[in-house]
């Protein structure tokens, strides 16, 4: 009886653990969007109008641009998330291998390798001033933040993604965390310009 006793407990337990694993992706994940969030608001903080709009080239984005269009991305991305949650992972997809984590982490804040952005995210100065920028992001974010909080288990649902194939959810999650980040590694890049005013 003892023996039985046991095992239930052994089983009880294990149960328990593989139900946290869900919930500790989801606090991991919400602590990397908070991460990359503080980063870029701290990105742009105190910044002039001559600060906001300088360009290193005619090529190049300015701040603005660069903040517009994390801003402008982040309900995007979070669309395609939000469908990703709705489709359980298929044994093609795991095999296929859907968990990305390091090669996305690494990936995205190579910024030697460029992108173009889609035509609805290039900036326009769609928010007009540096404040509507920062409450549209923030407004965003925690949206992001609440869903990725509220997900399930990230690690059972999944989809093709554009540049990373299959990929479960804490994957395109971690993906659009990882843009802001990028781009707030781009802000810095102008900031650092020798040309970008001082004041």
């Amino acid at each position: 009886m003892k023996h039985v006793i046991s095992v239930i407990a052994m089983i009880l337990i294990a149960a328990a653990a593989f139900a946290a694993e869900p919930a500790a992706d989801n606090q991991k994940i919400v602590k990397e969007l908070e991460r990359t969030q503080a980063h870029f608001l701290k990105s742009i903080e105190g910044l002039s109008e001559a600060q906001w709009n300088f360009k290193p080239a005619p090529d190049r984005w300015s701040v603005a641009e660069c903040a517009e269009h994390i801003a402008a991305a982040e309900p995007m991305i979070r669309g395609m998330v939000a469908e990703v949650l709705k489709k359980d992972a298929t044994p093609e997809m795991i095999k296929a291998g859907i968990q990305k984590d390091e090669m996305i982490s690494k990936g995205l804040v190579d910024r030697s390798k460029k992108f173009k952005a889609p035509e609805p995210l290039v900036p326009t100065n769609r928010f007009g001033t540096p404040a509507g920028a920062t409450e549209a992001f923030k407004k965003e974010r925690a949206a992001t933040i609440a869903l990725a909080a509220s997900g399930g288990d990230l690690r059972t649902h999944a989809d093709n993604h554009f540049l990373f194939g299959p990929l479960d959810a804490y994957g395109w999650f971690l993906f659009l965390s990882g843009h802001s980040e990028r781009h707030t590694l781009q802000i810095e890049e102008v900031k650092a310009h020798p040309d970008f005013p001082k004041n």
